[in-house]
């Protein structure tokens, strides 16, 4: 008889547990866009840089923190992340200027890389069957959504009954007290004919391969596009919106202020895209990963060109938040089940996390150059257009991939 491998494993459940943390914090550091420089008077580009410094050095350990945890361990891996994350968290919170809160979030990256996909999907990967492994790698890609969901309404809310710096003191202590659950990850060892390749190659094996190539450019617009909206559309919300009316349903639940509706906002992308995300592991077992991430690409290009064409109002910042949401982070899955299938999964950790640092460098710009261009033209048209973009971009180039495994070398299979 039959026996099926059960999708709900510790390690699975141990892993949504991280990252929904991990992203709470993440996605709400856009809601502190306003208040902090409004604090200490700095323009909008300073804070922008901030987060975009975080972004950057969270792709730079994302490959580091993937390899750390081949060679010492996950859950040691996952440790340093933590305790990074919150070391990071909890000296910003004494900064007062641009610079040291910008230096503060190469902390801040680091811990987010070592708490954040790269490590938890890879031993995922390696804890699930290969009937299961497209639908874990989603659902645990969910849970960081449903951290989105929970971080940007939680930090508004606690910013109105404490200062920012308060605010950040919690989110520190919230990421150390996810680490009570790491005695429950335990993935199984790699197999005999993994152990018997390198990293150094199975990683040249990679960098020679065009497919890898395609991935890892791909995969820069989807850290422009969701980078620059977690750190800005709140911002573009409060300021470019038009008013909640008094007796409209949005009115009537409380959400009188289009900053509130900024927060908001970002829940509805991450709630959306939890049903998205999990859609895409489905799919992911089923038809080509190729096209469907071209088509992801190509849907979200139409709704960013269609929000940005039309006037922004509650209903249509809605509107966008759940046709992007259901986009958001459908590529993960796909993306790293893609990683996965070409390359194996000993080290899909540190291949991940290459593709992942081309994801961080659009993350940079996106957050960046939302700032800088804000302070410059006033309103973000102009960056909002050079992710539409950078979009279409993806959606072509994710075409030409090859879905089959490259060659092993008759030196490597030997």
């Amino acid at each position: 008889m039959e026996t099926r491998t059960p999708l709900f494993t510790p390690v699975l459940l141990v892993g949504c547990a991280i990252i929904l943390v991990s992203f709470a914090i993440r996605s709400a550091f856009g809601i502190f866009q306003i208040p902090i420089a409004e604090e200490f008077g700095w323009a909008r580009a300073e804070f922008s840089l901030a987060i975009a410094i975080q972004n950057l050095f969270w792709g730079i350990g994302q490959p580091l923190f993937g390899a750390l945890g081949e060679r010492i361990g996950d859950r040691k891996a996952i440790i340093l992340g933590a305790l990074l994350y919150a070391l990071g968290l909890g000296l910003s919170s004494m900064s007062t200027t641009p610079f040291s809160i910008q230096a503060l979030e190469v902390l801040v990256g680091f811990g987010i890389a070592g708490t954040g996909f790269g490590v938890i999907l890879a031993v995922v990967g390696r804890a699930a069957s290969d009937e299961n492994r497209s639908m874990s790698l989603a659902i645990v890609t969910a849970a960081g959504s449903g951290g989105q969901v929970i971080g940007p309404p939680l930090a508004e809310a606690l910013l109105t009954v404490m200062p920012w710096q308060s605010v950040f003191l919690v989110f520190a202590v919230s990421i150390l007290a996810v680490l009570l659950t790491l005695p429950m990850m335990r993935a199984p060892a790699a197999s005999k004919a993994e152990l018997e390749e390198s990293m150094g190659t199975v990683l040249r094996r990679a960098f020679r391969d065009p497919s890898y190539a395609l991935i890892f450019m791909g995969f820069f617009s989807c850290g422009y596009q969701l980078s620059f909206t977690t750190a800005h559309f709140p911002a573009l919300v409060t300021e470019m919106c038009g008013p909640i009316l008094p007796g409209g349903l949005l009115h009537g639940l409380g959400i009188t202020t289009t900053s509130a509706l900024g927060a908001i906002a970002i829940s509805v992308i991450g709630f959306f895209n939890i049903a998205g995300t999990l859609a895409a592991g489905w799919a992911g077992k089923r038809y080509s990963k190729k096209y469907l991430l071209a088509g992801i690409y190509a849907a979200r290009t139409l709704v960013g060109a269609a929000f940005i064409m039309t006037p922004i109002t509650p209903a249509t910042v809605l509107l966008f938040s759940a046709a992007m949401g259901s986009l958001w982070l459908a590529t993960v899955p796909l993306t790293s089940g893609l990683v996965a299938h070409l390359y194996g999964l000993r080290y899909m950790g540190t291949l991940y996390g290459f593709v992942f640092f081309s994801h961080q460098l659009g993350s940079f710009l996106g957050v960046w150059l939302g700032g800088r261009l804000y302070d410059v033209t006033g309103d973000y048209t102009l960056v909002w257009w050079i992710g539409v973009g950078v979009g279409a971009f993806s959606a072509i180039i994710h075409l030409p991939i090859r879905e089959n495994r490259p060659a092993v070398p008759p030196a490597a299979a030997a």
